[in-house]
């Protein structure tokens, strides 16, 4: 008989189910000629475990991201690799101020834009990583190590695989200081790169190349304004030894004088010129939550857009209040080359356009219903490799989230 004591700890079970219906028509690249739109639903099936006793807590999260239908009716396994760990984690407070996070977990700062769970993402992103944390009044500082390695190996610690941005190692460090009104954050990211050569027809491993993110993240309210605004700076050396020089600025703002919420802001991301340079100019935001900004299509930054010419982007929105649970969101961006493009092609690349309902019908369920339009120039082409900007470019999609608390207890 298994006999579990719940009076001096804490036990959560949630579950997190999201199917999302999508309906593709140049998503995240022009759509091509001669093409059919994609249409699919896919879904989250999460179980989170949280467990928590005297200076111990423990979290475990896994999940099934899969396509409906990917998987035959009566198989007798499932091969689509669609069950994974997504989380699995134990913190332990020393003292009051001090503690450490050891395991696989989900990094997530500031506004995410260098550092995010990428929700949006079915799957999500999560680090195998060790965390050593202080906290002081409205001071707190997270320290944070990674080293990765593909498998057991006694011989040799070549890092081969091949994923976008997958680091070897990684070490970082975020402070954050509360004022009465002023918010900010510091932010120093080193991430390490495997290089590798071939030698006697294998892949082996040729040295760690080493890129620098410095940065700040600061808010500000005045009365029904919100101001936000952050700088990084990207440096080191790619895997091709060629020394990166790059940055990012965003100011932006929200007003809010009743229900209706309107913001405006701008983002700059430095570019390479298309006719070439000794160094690199392109930033990239590495793992942040990269699909709330520039555009719901994804035309940037979200696994695309690397070592590219940057982007300018110009945005405004409107948060109306529809009724008592539900909000209806207009944002519209305009898309701007940083760096030149070949010939010198006008930088304008285009507009985009984004709408999405919310209703929270009852506790813990939430539905989504978007529409977003590409209006693409032809300079676009010059960044999406040549593909026709003619062509309709948009994209539709609803989804429903369910997150209920299935089990819960409370230490006397």
């Amino acid at each position: 008989m298994l006999y579990v004591d719940f009076t001096f700890a804490q036990l959560t079970v949630d579950a997190d189910i999201r199917p999302r219906f999508e309906y593709r028509h140049g998503f995240g690249n022009l759509f091509p000629d001669n093409a059919e739109p994609g249409a699919f639903v896919e879904q989250r099936t999460r179980l989170n475990i949280n467990y928590v006793i005297d200076k111990v807590q423990l979290g475990i999260s896994v999940q099934d991201v899969s396509v409906w239908g990917d998987t035959p009716q009566i198989a007798r396994s499932d091969d689509n690799n669609s069950f994974s760990l997504f989380q699995a984690w134990v913190t332990y407070d020393f003292n009051e101020n001090w503690s450490t996070k050891l395991g696989r977990q989900v990094l997530s700062y500031d506004d995410q834009r260098i550092l995010g769970g990428l929700d949006w993402a079915q799957q999500g992103r999560s680090h195998d990583a060790a965390l050593i944390r202080y906290k002081k009044e409205s001071f707190k500082s997270d320290f944070g190590f990674a080293f990765n390695q593909q498998n057991i190996s006694s011989e040799g610690n070549g890092f081969f695989l091949q994923s976008a941005f997958t680091y070897k190692s990684m070490q970082f460090a975020h402070l954050h200081k509360d004022w009465p009104k002023l918010k900010a954050s510091l932010l120093f990211l080193n991430t390490g790169f495997q290089k590798t050569k071939q030698e006697n027809g294998q892949t082996v491993e040729d040295g760690v190349n080493y890129v620098q993110t410095l940065g700040t993240f600061l808010t500000y309210p005045i009365k029904n304004t919100n101001l936000r605004g952050s700088f990084y700076y990207q440096f080191g050396e790619n895997t091709s030894d060629v020394n990166i020089s790059a940055y990012q600025l965003l100011v932006e703002a929200d007003y809010k004088p009743n229900k209706t919420l309107f913001g405006l802001g701008l983002e700059i991301l430095s570019g390479t010129d298309q006719s070439g340079s000794s160094e690199n100019n392109s930033f990239f935001p590495l793992y942040g939550t990269n699909h709330k900004f520039n555009g719901y299509m994804d035309y940037f930054y979200v696994g695309n857009h690397a070592n590219n010419v940057g982007l300018n982007d110009i945005y405004g929105k409107v948060v109306f209040k529809t009724s008592e649970t539900s909000t209806l969101l207009l944002k519209g961006h305009y898309f701007q080359a940083n760096a030149d493009l070949l010939n010198n092609e006008d930088k304008y690349l285009g507009t985009e356009v984004d709408v999405v309902y919310t209703l929270k019908p009852i506790k813990n369920v939430i539905l989504n219903i978007g529409y977003s339009h590409l209006f693409a120039s032809e300079s676009m082409s010059l960044v999406k490799n040549g593909r026709p900007n003619e062509n309709t470019n948009n994209w539709a999609w609803a989804r429903l989230m369910f997150r209920p608390t299935l089990f819960k207890t409370k230490a006397e």
